[in-house]
């Protein structure tokens, strides 16, 4: 039983094992307490002890790099699933302390490094590294540079990277490199070696927000330099709940050429609240919409909400615009706007709103706000229409900024 209970294979999801293929570089991108420091860990068990899959040999020298030293020794070597507690009795290493290195019994060495250290890695040399979360690395070029000098022992070296995702310079590098196998996975993959009241108080809490995401799901979210919203400006306006509100608005960017089936139809719902505010409620895009298919989500919004108006777009088949949503509804008015100016000059008033604080969104909308962090000057970051962009900035604007002329043109009813 103590064999089988120690045999990773069998229990390991697959984005806890080695990917195939001839690569250098495994990098492991996950939540918190998604099992990547298992993964970790396992691995460089399998390279010592020279299990098949994880390397063509078994490796006699490789390199343990923490964000600390605290770190290497309270979570690589001795935590939860640290080296030491996850190897069977007659193979586990001895733990070194006074050298930072762990020796297994077949004479493989694991040597411990600190990222706040790179220079210590200047000299020794490695057939197999684990980096962990190199995402949190202090000095994370000058440490994985010196790292990639020590890899220079045996017939194939490698290396894998465990880390929680952050858009700094190394990890985004990683990510981008097409050589690099990645592997992915959220908190809740691994639900059943998680308390439950972690997952509800926790991720509960945090599902959707950019901590969330980042912490949780294991996204790596990253903000355009010249975007004009910032993921931490939206998180820090953000609110569980909108106080009363004096009006109501649902703002559709219909897909151009309102008869045809398209990319995406941008709706979203925006609130005024007593405090002079804007709170945005819902985003109910609809995605490769038919026409009746975008306007039933439209109207039904609509209604749900009791809103005040419902603001389309008609610079591309306006008579069409109302016909499709009078063919669903025809006691919804339509109130009829039409861009006058580019998007980003449209979304600038709306983007100083948000600076302001003005402008607020009621709990987390991840598919709209990853659209505004991707917004820049030549729009969005993938080239795709920012269709819940628009529609946002039609709510806003209609709400907030049409009296004041800074609006686009009102077209009539």
């Amino acid at each position: 039983m103590d064999v089988f209970s120690h045999d990773w294979a069998v229990w390991a999801r697959d984005d806890q094992l080695p990917p195939p293929g001839d690569w250098t570089t495994w990098l492991v991108l996950g939540g918190r307490g998604a099992g990547k420091t298992r993964a970790g860990a396992e691995w460089v068990r399998g390279l010592a002890l020279g299990h098949p899959g994880g390397s063509p040999a078994k490796a006699g020298r490789i390199a343990l790099v923490a964000e600390t030293y605290a770190d290497l020794r309270e979570v690589m070597i001795d935590g939860p699933s640290g080296l030491l507690a996850i190897h069977a009795a007659h193979e586990r290493p001895t733990y070194e302390a006074s050298r930072r290195r762990l020796v297994w019994p077949n004479g493989a060495v694991a040597l411990g490094f600190s990222a706040e250290d790179p220079e210590a890695l200047r000299g020794p040399q490695f057939d197999a590294a684990w980096a962990d979360e190199i995402g949190k690395w202090k000095y994370g070029e000058e440490a994985w540079t010196m790292l990639q000098f020590g890899l220079r022992l045996g017939p194939r070296p490698r290396q894998v990277a465990t880390t929680t995702p952050r858009a700094v310079p190394l990890v985004k590098r990683l990510a981008g490199d097409a050589s690099v196998a990645i592997s992915r996975a959220g908190t809740r993959a691994n639900a059943a070696n998680l308390a439950p009241g972690f997952l509800q108080a926790v991720v509960g809490a945090y599902r959707g927000t950019r901590l969330g995401r980042q912490e949780l799901d294991g996204e790596l979210l990253d903000d355009r330099e010249d975007a004009l919203w910032s993921r931490e400006q939206i998180e820090r306006t953000r609110v569980a709940a909108a106080p009363e509100l004096t009006r109501i608005v649902v703002a559709v960017d219909p897909p151009a050429g309102a008869a045809r089936r398209s990319d995406a139809c941008g709706i979203v719902c925006v609130g005024l609240g007593r405090d002079g505010r804007a709170y945005v409620l819902e985003d109910a895009t609809v995605s490769n919409p038919r026409p009746e298919a975008w306007a039933a989500k439209a109207v039904a919004l609509y209604r749900r909400l009791e809103a005040d108006a419902l603001v389309a777009e008609v610079n591309q088949g306006g008579d069409m615009v109302r016909a499709v949503i009078a063919g669903v509804d025809p006691g919804v008015p339509v109130r009829a706007v039409r861009a006058t100016r580019g998007k980003w000059l449209r979304a600038e008033p709306v983007a100083a709103l948000y600076a302001q604080g003005k402008a607020v969104h009621v709990g987390p909308h991840p598919a709209l706000e990853d659209e505004m962090a991707g917004f820049g000057l030549d729009g969005l970051s993938d080239g795709r229409s920012p269709d819940r962009v628009d529609a946002l900035v039609w709510a806003v604007t209609h709400l907030m900024l049409e009296a004041k002329g800074r609006g686009p043109r009102i077209v009539g009813l």
